[in-house]
């Protein structure tokens, strides 16, 4: 029982890196949007909602931190 606990916490804290600021520039991952540049991939956060999704400005719809390149969280002062 307390392994299955373990693994389950270890389990959340890799699904979840980091929560983006408002402000935050985020780049989808290529295979999220393919055949687009770099810029054309990065929007800006608008909004971080409770359940760890994101809207982004110029952008409809939510999103989640998955679908962005990882070293676009890494780099950034998040908080």
């Amino acid at each position: 029982m307390l392994m299955h606990k373990t693994r389950r916490a270890r389990r959340k804290r890799s699904e979840s890196p980091a929560s983006p600021a408002s402000g935050t520039r985020l780049t989808f991952r290529a295979e999220v949007m393919p055949g687009r540049e770099t810029l054309e991939r990065t929007f800006e956060v608008t909004r971080v909602l409770s359940n760890g999704r994101v809207e982004l400005a110029n952008l409809q719809g939510q999103h989640s931190i998955a679908e962005f390149e990882s070293h676009s969280i890494d780099r950034k002062q998040l908080s």
